[in-house]
């Protein structure tokens, strides 16, 4: 079989600007910093394609270096309706590792079908990991940001030891989802438009007919343009609470993001859908009372624990209280007397609480997650991590949902047993526009980056 690769000297120092009819490529000279000015060197190299040798790939690449400059590509489809779906790009990214833990030099490949064995630990044991994360272009339309790719490196790494399987160290990773995403810099939607979704994946690729780990794994990165990943977009989503059927047990492997954690929600996702829900809200399997999380994204919600005294005759604060006649017929409904109330909402002068379920086995340690926990207290709202009840969840004045697909999006209605709580208008809750736009605006570069927390590849 012939493939065409990249030397994995050159990965690491070169953006690769492919031709998609040819083997012949330029590529251009790019820096990753944190927050530093792009730089304006640029460089040139031909990609020389050869045919395997003994089941190898050998590719040698030969580079020219000649100081040109070059503004960015971007690949000629229709941004405003990419939706959340696979779109073939130009690049993957794949290393190899055998039981010793110790993994080769990875190389960029063309994207496209991989060739593995029939009892491949992945395919009969399902020894495999998957990670998520975004790639944002910036407003500038050169530079690019990735969002703490270090903690979805520990997070693999993490579910590697629980799943037997060595894993690539931090610095392996996220320099393979850098050179990925340079490669395909052609393939992430302009400002605005949507993300290019970046999915790791770790398999145990190597032949095994017994229940044991695989003698060999694969590392492999690809990369997707997405949109919203509901249809709804960012309207609220309704969701289901499923009691029977249950995503993972104490002591299983619902902490970590193994593929066989996904193919065991599809049925019950696949009855609500035909419902007419957006997802299903699982309980844990001991009680069946208390939250865990959506298919694919964690639950928040937001109780408030003082509540509006309308008795006033005018708008004062008092021990954090705002204050102000009800609307009831013989007073006009302010415009701004509204938005005050919402901007105080979400200015924690209503004493809100946020609250989320506990990580403690059975529910993936979302990177959004803890992201959302950390904006949210730097904007003055407290948070719980606790079991939180079908009861509370009921009894909610807001509820949203946080994952890397779906950064933040709003609950519109939840049923349970056959009864039905609606939440809001229609739209963001003040609590979770708040924490929307505080963390959309620092993944796309739209606000500065006080928590250090995104990559910038120019």
């Amino acid at each position: 079989m012939e493939r065409a690769t990249i030397s994995p000297s050159l990965s690491q120092n070169y953006l690769v600007c492919p031709s998609p009819r040819a083997f012949t490529t330029r590529l251009h000279s790019f820096s990753t910093t944190r927050n530093l000015s792009p730089s304006s060197c640029s460089s040139s190299i031909k990609l020389q394609h050869s045919s395997s040798n003994g089941g190898t790939s050998l590719t040698r690449c030969n580079a020219v270096l000649s100081n040109s400059s070059s503004s960015a590509e971007v690949a000629d489809i229709d941004w405003d309706n990419i939706g959340f779906g696979l779109k073939p790009t130009d690049y993957m990214y794949v290393m190899k590792c055998n039981l010793d833990g110790e993994f080769s030099k990875g190389e960029l490949q063309l994207f496209g079908n991989i060739e593995v064995s029939p009892s491949a630990g992945v395919l009969n044991y399902g020894q495999g990991l998957f990670e998520g994360m975004k790639a944002y272009r910036k407003q500038d339309g050169k530079n690019i940001l990735l969002f703490r790719p270090e903690e979805n490196a520990n997070r693999m790494r993490s579910g590697a030891e629980r799943m037997c399987m060595p894993a690539p160290t931090i610095d392996q990773f996220v320099e393979a989802v850098k050179a990925t995403v340079l490669a395909n810099k052609r393939w992430v939607p302009p400002a605005g438009k949507g993300s290019l979704y970046i999915r790791p994946l770790l398999m145990g690729t190597g032949a095994v007919l017994g229940l044991a780990p695989a003698p060999e794994y694969t590392f492999l990165v690809y990369v997707s343009p997405v949109g919203n990943y509901f249809k709804e977009g960012v309207a609220p989503i309704n969701l289901i609470v499923e009691s029977e059927f249950h995503r993972a047990t104490p002591g299983g492997t619902g902490g970590v993001k193994t593929i066989g954690n996904y193919a065991a929600v599809l049925k019950a996702q696949s009855i609500a859908k035909s419902k007419g829900y957006s997802d299903v809200l699982y309980l844990d399997c001991v009680h069946k009372r208390y939250l865990e999380e959506v298919s694919s994204c964690n639950i928040f919600i937001v109780k408030v624990k003082t509540p509006f005294r309308f008795y006033k005759m005018s708008l004062h604060l008092s021990d954090n209280v705002i204050s102000t006649p009800e609307i009831k017929g013989t007073i006009l409904p302010g415009i701004t007397r509204k938005s005050i109330i919402d901007v105080a909402r979400t200015q924690g002068f209503k004493d809100n609480v946020i609250s989320t379920p506990e990580i403690k086995g059975t529910i993936l340690p979302g990177i959004t997650r803890k992201s959302i926990i950390d904006v949210a207290r730097t904007q003055g709202f407290k948070v719980e991590e606790r079991n939180v009840t079908v009861d509370e969840l009921l009894e909610a004045d807001e509820v949203f949902c946080t994952g890397t697909a779906v950064v933040v999006s709003p609950v519109g209605s939840i049923t349970h047993k056959c009864k039905r709580v609606s939440y809001g208008e229609g739209s963001f809750g003040p609590v979770s526009e708040k924490l929307y736009t505080v963390l959309t605006s620092l993944q796309m570069g739209l606000s500065e980056d006080n928590m250090n927390w995104t990559l910038n590849l120019s």
